[in-house]
């Protein structure tokens, strides 16, 4: 992949009780701040960038890209985690950073190709509010909150 898909900071994750993936305990209500949505991954890819030198927010692109034959935001073919190599692996813990993801990931009742410029996940509201305001030039930016799988996904 190109430089400018590397990770750009790497986030410790949040410890969640993952030990029964079917409970309540496998999912997290957070805050996601989203900067901007659309069908269009280049297109959010430029906005992006453009956030991240407007804002100073630091891009996680955690290893991924776009492949076009596959048209999904992916994991390289050859991604030393085989199970999801060449597949999309979404951003689930609380992060303040940019990264591109699928709405329907912390959005139920979305387009599943509706890709997301997310701009910070956060584990409460008045920090997603607060971060909000750094963007607040973004008339496009809205924070919701999310039930996210949280759990093991091997």
């Amino acid at each position: 992949m190109p430089a400018s898909y590397k990770s750009a900071t790497k986030i410790k994750a949040t410890v969640i009780d993952t030990s029964n993936t079917d409970s309540e305990a496998a999912y997290a209500n957070y805050y996601i701040l989203i900067a901007d949505t659309g069908i269009n991954y280049y297109t959010l890819r430029d906005r992006m960038f453009d956030l991240n030198k407007l804002s100073g927010i630091p891009i996680d692109t955690m290893e991924r890209g776009y492949n076009k034959a596959k048209d999904l935001i992916a994991l390289s073919d050859k991604d030393k985690d085989e199970i999801y190599a060449g597949e999309y692996y979404p951003r689930r813990f609380p992060s303040k950073t940019l990264s591109l993801e699928y709405l329907d990931t912390y959005q139920f009742d979305t387009n599943p190709k509706t890709i997301t410029l997310v701009a910070g996940i956060y584990e409460n509201k008045s920090s997603a509010d607060s971060a909000l305001q750094v963007i607040d030039k973004v008339k496009t930016a809205f924070v919701f909150k999310g039930r996210v799988y949280a759990g093991c996904m091997h």
